[in-house]
């Protein structure tokens, strides 16, 4: 079985189509270039050392930010339980929101979500009218050895097995949607990369709340997963039936990710209440967005829409059926 595309055009093979739809997923290396990882490195360090010199201000991290790395700030506030995650985030999340929720969207990012590379790998199993569905996260997660005890969240720990189509509602079941997973920094079985079932993206399964929204027990033989590592800059892309899930960071360092979803232009994203927008229109180019700003004007202007407004759930399992008893 070759999960892995050959380097080159970012327009995928027939090849590389075939393997992804007969395995549910692809490998491809070599999708963000060198320039595009600094770039968002470097977007992600000032916010770091925003929030740094706020919490070390606040008395809530008490070791100087002076000669310390990226990731050693953020080893630092993770003990001391300054949450980074949300403001990281390129979402809102799925619990409360509030006027004062903290999310992140930068330029660098925003070229990494338009990326061209990105979009002509979509286009090849989705076609050229892609949106950018607003299901997209940041993943960085800590070494385990370094994680307090009794800690469960999905985006530090170790990822419950699911589908990408389960984790959306069920306006979206019909969706043309495609998963493609980021590796900022190099993705490792070591580390804590990706794994997934080949063959496994025939229909879906029933899911319940876990540490995330998970499958249900005795629905997934992990025995029959494979591995999917990749270097820093390529990309894992997933069929949203595809069930997956990570494993343990079990190294010293951070293991950095994103994952971003793209479906076809028109149809339901599984959050329509979370901003869209047209990454690519091969019939109607002048429809793109190409302004970051525009793009974080949308998300600031659905955060203070939610705030003011009943929650509205993400999930539309629950823990009271019968397989998840």
């Amino acid at each position: 079985m070759n999960i892995h595309a050959s380097p080159g055009d970012r327009m995928l093979s027939k090849t590389q189509v075939d393997c992804f739809y007969r395995d549910g997923f692809l490998v491809v290396p070599d999708v963000l270039s060198a320039d595009r990882l600094a770039r968002i490195k470097a977007e992600y360090g000032g916010l770091l050392d925003r929030l740094y010199a706020q919490w070390f201000d606040q008395g809530r991290v008490t070791l100087a930010p002076d000669g310390l790395t990226f990731f050693e700030k953020l080893l630092v506030s993770y003990k001391a339980g300054c949450d980074w995650f949300q403001p990281f985030d390129i979402s809102l999340p799925g619990d409360e929101i509030h006027a004062d929720t903290p999310m992140h969207f930068g330029p660098a990012v925003f070229d990494m979500v338009v990326d061209s590379n990105i979009l002509d790998a979509v286009q090849a199993l989705i076609g050229g009218e892609i949106t950018s569905n607003p299901i997209q996260h940041i993943r960085i997660k800590p070494p385990a050895p370094d994680l307090a005890a009794g800690e469960n969240r999905a985006h530090i720990t170790a990822t419950d097995w699911h589908q990408d189509r389960g984790v959306g509602l069920q306006a979206a079941d019909n969706t043309e949607m495609i998963t493609c997973w980021l590796a900022i920094s190099d993705a490792t079985v070591e580390n804590g990369c990706l794994q997934a079932i080949p063959g496994a993206h025939r229909e879906m399964l029933p899911h319940c709340p876990k540490v995330q929204t998970a499958i249900a027990d005795g629905f997934v033989d992990a025995a029959t997963a494979v591995p999917l590592p990749v270097p820093a800059g390529g990309m894992v892309m997933f069929h949203p039936l595809t069930p997956h899930s990570s494993l343990v960071n079990h190294t010293d360092g951070f293991r950095w990710s994103f994952d971003l979803r793209y479906n076809v232009t028109g149809q339901n994203t599984g959050r329509a209440h979370f901003p869209d927008f047209v990454a690519r229109s091969l019939a109607d180019p002048a429809h793109e967005l190409r302004d970051w700003q525009v793009w974080q004007s949308m998300w600031e202007t659905t955060r203070a829409e939610l705030a003011a407004s009943p929650h509205i759930p993400i999930h539309r399992w629950n823990s009271d059926a019968p397989y998840c008893a």
